[in-house]
């Protein structure tokens, strides 16, 4: 019964084996000889069962391993160790190669004796072909990045630790492969950037976004340093892990310092034309001054000498005021084409305001020109200066005379508009009051109107204008919250006009309540402390406080008027703000916090002031002595609470 069981499962095996086609088994005796044959061996190797069994085994191997003796030894290691395997080429019945995985076993009677070998091949050569194939792949792409010396291109592990190497990353960063490899990538990072931990912090990011690219300093092997644009991405095995990162850095530091270069150039270009337009700024504004102050000399050197006679000089003061008056004028001008000049803005009458300048026009354009306005019956107010406004309105209108050299027409039109929201790029949606001054002139063709508004660019001849006036226009307008537009065709005349927003209705009341109670303030001599390093404007100051009837203490810098306060009080500080060792606004903070509540006068002749000076009264030069007691009259009805309650005058005056 067992007999005849055991020979049924070996015809099965049998017939298991024998129907095996990718795998060759087969069997060999003691010494080699093929004693079996199956299907998989067949397909392989190409020989029928009658033909190969009875032959030594070792013809499936080449010429050259057989020389060597590589079948016997194989049968041996299979003998001595239990099994032996190896991969190899096998030779097929054709001559055909074939790639084999080979495995020999052992076959032993149950006391030991060796009976034989079985021999299993399987046939590898399209998975050899195909690792080949990637292997070739991936050493291309090995020489490929190797070979590249424009750009360092390694591999890190997941820690950041440097895997591979190429000639990019020896030539950028002065490093060999057997130097760097093995290293941690931070050693490239500088000190300041290792504590800050950004090294860290470009792999977790890389990990986290998939990427991370950045600019900055990395330092070489010799310590040196140079402008790296660096790019790192993770690299995942097929499961998705994390198996390390490439990164790729290229030395940008030759195009960063041809940019710097090139911006260096830009701005030498920039000064260059900065200069130039000083040059165009001397020209026209030192003409101006010099015939002002050829009328303010002439006219006091004919006052003095008139004065020793005893004749009426009051016509010659009167041109030097007159004089001065268009000096201050021009000094606005040019503090507004600067877009920086202090405007003081209230509610705006325009229609008022213009048929108020009728006179002006009149004695300025000359006879050759007729002025037309075209009002309606009624129109808000506008948000302006109105001081600057008649400057504007003014500086238009001698640019429409200056365009019809044998006379015309100048038309002054007011409008008001509300503006959408989008509808003008230049304007915030709202209500404005447009002001265009119109001419009958040549008109402007498309390359000087696209220059109209540029700073020093002029028309008129050499000595004839600054270049300033639309400029200064156009910078007002923008103060005011407004723009400036400009239409014009050749031989069909120009229109600029003025877009000014529509005043608070609100603006009028506040003001008339600021001028009620500026009149209620105190009118009493006050101890005035005056500072100014300049002795002649100091004196100036001086003697029209004093003509009002104040007492007044002089004080040559802001170190000697803080030596003065030390000894007495006063009632008000005016000071001039651009002094040497401490400024105006610098000895106002100093006062502050050594006299609270002391009020302080900000006199300068910039055009701003320090953000937090900007809260103090203030007096711009030139000024008359009517501005001067008009703000004096301000700023000590805005503390006569302090005075009355005896902080800070119940002191006596410094002695000097």
């Amino acid at each position: 019964m067992t007999t005849a069981f055991n020979d049924a499962m070996g015809n099965r095996f049998e017939l298991l084996v024998q129907s095996v086609t990718d795998y060759a088994i087969f069997m060999l005796d003691p010494n080699g000889i093929v004693a079996s044959w199956n299907a998989g061996a067949r397909r392989f190797k190409g020989y029928e069962a009658d033909e190969i069994i009875g032959q030594h085994f070792s013809r499936f191997y080449t010429a050259d391993e057989q020389a060597l003796g590589i079948p016997a030894l194989a049968l041996q290691a299979a003998e001595h160790d239990g099994q032996f395997e190896a991969d190899g080429w096998r030779v097929r019945k054709d001559g055909g190669q074939f790639w084999a995985n080979v495995v020999i076993r052992p076959i032993r009677a149950p006391g030991g004796e060796l009976l034989g070998f079985a021999k299993v091949t399987r046939d590898l050569t399209e998975r050899r072909a195909a690792q080949e194939a990637l292997r070739e792949s991936e050493e291309r792409f090995r020489l490929l990045v190797q070979s590249v010396t424009d750009y360092a291109i390694y591999m890190l592990d997941p820690v950041g630790t440097i895997t591979s190497w190429n000639m990019g990353a020896e030539r950028f960063k002065g490093y060999r492969a057997e130097e760097i490899v093995g290293e941690n990538f931070s050693r490239f990072y500088s000190e300041e950037d290792r504590m800050a931990g950004l090294p860290s912090r470009a792999l977790h990011t890389a990990q986290v976004e998939g990427r991370f690219e950045a600019e900055g300093w990395r330092i070489r092997k010799d310590g040196s340093r140079f402008w790296a644009s660096v790019v790192i991405a993770p690299i995942h095995n097929d499961g998705g892990l994390l198996i390390g990162f490439a990164k790729i850095t290229r030395d940008l530091t030759e195009r960063r310092e041809a940019q710097r270069a090139l911006d260096e150039a830009r701005d030498a270009i920039i000064q260059t034309q900065k200069m130039d337009a000083i040059g165009k700024l001397t020209g026209g504004v030192a003409h101006d001054f010099n015939n002002l102050l050829a009328v303010i000399v002439g006219s006091l050197d004919l006052a003095r000498q008139r004065m020793a006679t005893g004749g009426d000089i009051s016509r010659y003061l009167d041109n030097a005021m007159t004089a001065a008056d268009r000096g201050a004028t021009l000094t606005q001008r040019m503090l507004a084409f600067a877009r920086k000049q202090e405007l003081k803005f209230q509610s705006v009458d325009c229609i008022a305001l213009v048929r108020g300048m009728a006179e002006l026009f009149r004695t300025t354009l000359g006879a050759m020109v007729s002025v037309e306005t075209r009002f309606p019956l009624t129109i808000a107010t506008a948000h302006a200066d109105p001081a600057q406004l008649e400057l504007a309105l003014l500086n238009l209108a001698v640019n429409a005379r200056d365009a019809m050299p044998n006379g015309g027409r100048i038309i002054i039109e007011a409008t008001e508009i509300n503006v959408a929201q989008g509808e003008r790029p230049d304007l915030t949606p709202g209500g404005y009051i447009r002001l265009s001054v119109v001419d009958e002139g040549e008109g402007m063709d498309a390359a000087t109107l696209e220059r109209a508004r540029e700073p020093f660019f002029t028309t008129k001849g050499v000595g004839k204008g600054t270049g300033l006036g639309l400029s200064m226009v156009h910078g007002f307008a923008q103060q005011c919250g407004g723009s400036l537009t400009i239409a014009s065709d050749p031989g069909l005349g120009t229109a600029v006009s003025l877009w000014l927003p529509v005043a608070d209705s609100d603006g009028d009341v506040e003001a008339a309540i600021a001028i009620a109670e500026e009149q209620q303030a105190l009118d009493r001599p006050l101890v005035i402390l005056a500072v100014d390093d300049d002795d002649l404007v100091l004196t100036n100051t001086a003697g029209m406080l004093e003509d009002m009837g104040h007492t007044v203490f002089r004080a040559s810098s802001g170190a000697d008027a803080l030596r003065l306060l030390e000894r007495g009080s006063v009632d008000l500080v005016v000071t001039d703000h651009a002094m040497p060792g401490m400024t105006g606004a610098q000895l106002a903070d100093a006062i502050e916090e050594r006299l609270p509540g002391l009020p302080v006068i900000i006199i300068t002749g910039f055009a701003e002031l320090p953000p937090h000076a900007s809260r103090r009264p203030r007096l711009d030069k030139p000024f008359r002595q009517a501005e001067l007691a008009h703000i004096v009259s301000g700023t000590m009805h805005g503390n006569i609470r302090a005075v009355m309650t005896g902080s800070p005058t119940d002191m006596p005056p410094p002695e000097l």
